[in-house]
């Protein structure tokens, strides 16, 4: 399948879905991101990709925010709309059945922090700038992003960042854990696709399950949390990567894991 906004490359176990509208610093519209939720589903559909790298085309910018020349005129009842589509594409990268690997290369504003902070892991270049202005706009975030940063940075800090509208670099944004590294930009896919090899050489299923029981037990008090993970846990011992993973370690050698 082809996209006007969106390129879907294949780089071995490798999936690279590249958001293409650079001309517009990648903003995000209706379109782009009706286009992001189907490139998804291609890469979650697909048994050959393990790990998805989201990145932004052009040197300037990951996502520079939502398109405003598309939601400046919207009607209450179009801007929910609107909202439900962003947080819709948003669920779907954070429960995607694979890990997600943001490399932020550049601005990360707006929907583009919310999109980054969907991901499961965030690798952001040195000229990585993020935050969430919406409110020099006369808006808040929308697309999940009063929710997913204070669960990242803490309350306070998020909304700090939230009401001031200022932005930080990406020292900052490491510092208060809202990237998880920072390289130079032009380290930034190299030491992505570094990262992604070193998931995808893992039990497949592991992984999964490891995001799944991460993802949900958050939601949940430690005590119902506990028992989710065990639960979960124990699905690994019905898979053939278990016996290969326990295998090869008895037999000092690396596993061969098939996604079985």
């Amino acid at each position: 399948m082809t996209w006007n906004n969106i390129k879907l490359e294949q780089d071995g176990e490798l999936g690279v879905v590249t958001i293409d509208r650079p001309q517009a610093l990648n903003s995000l519209n209706e379109e782009v991101l009706i286009e992001l939720e189907q490139a998804l589903g291609e890469v979650d559909k697909s048994e050959g990709i393990k790990v998805v790298i989201l990145t932004g085309a052009g040197n300037k910018a990951f996502v520079a925010g939502g398109d405003i020349l598309h939601m400046k005129d919207l009607t209450p009842a179009e801007a929910k709309s609107f909202a439900l589509l962003g947080q819709r594409v948003t669920v779907k990268v954070e429960t995607l059945g694979k890990p997600v690997i943001a490399a932020i290369n550049g601005y990360a504003l707006g929907g583009g922090c919310e999109l980054a902070m969907a991901c499961d892991i965030r690798i952001a270049s040195t000229k990585c700038v993020i935050g969430l202005p919406e409110v020099t706009l006369g808006i808040f975030p929308g697309f999940g992003g009063t929710q997913r940063l204070s669960r990242l940075v803490g309350k306070g800090r998020a909304k700090e960042l939230t009401f001031t509208a200022l932005p930080v670099n990406a020292e900052e944004a490491y510092r208060i854990g809202l990237v998880n590294k920072v390289v130079e930009e032009d380290q930034l896919m190299e030491e992505t696709k570094k990262m992604a090899r070193q998931i995808a050489s893992r039990g497949t299923i592991a992984v999964r399950l490891a995001k799944e029981s991460i993802n949900e037990g958050i939601e949940m008090d430690l005590h119902h949390a506990l028992i989710h993970e065990a639960n979960i846990f124990s699905l690994c011992f019905s898979t053939e990567e278990q016996k290969e993973g326990m295998t090869a370690f008895a037999e000092k050698r690396p596993a061969k894991f098939t996604g079985r």
